[in-house]
């Protein structure tokens, strides 16, 4: 029963290894992505104004639900 817990479904694991180099090829790639999607969040951050106007300042405001109608 043990033998069967241990036993090594992966296959040869120290020759001819694939899953390492694999491995890192995925990793460096996803951390490539990580890099330009930041940069590019920053690039339309820079891009937005300091402030929004406030809704509660137009004039021409829709009136609320239950306000009298004029």
């Amino acid at each position: 029963m043990i033998h069967v817990l241990a036993e090594n479904n992966f296959g040869d694991t120290r020759n001819g290894s694939v899953a390492g180099p694999l491995s890192l090829l995925i990793i460096v790639l996803l951390a490539i992505a990580t890099v330009l999607l930041v940069r590019n969040m920053n690039k339309r951050l820079k891009r937005l104004p300091e402030s929004f106007p406030d809704p509660a300042d137009r004039e021409d405001h829709p009136p609320t639900p239950g306000s009298p109608r004029t």
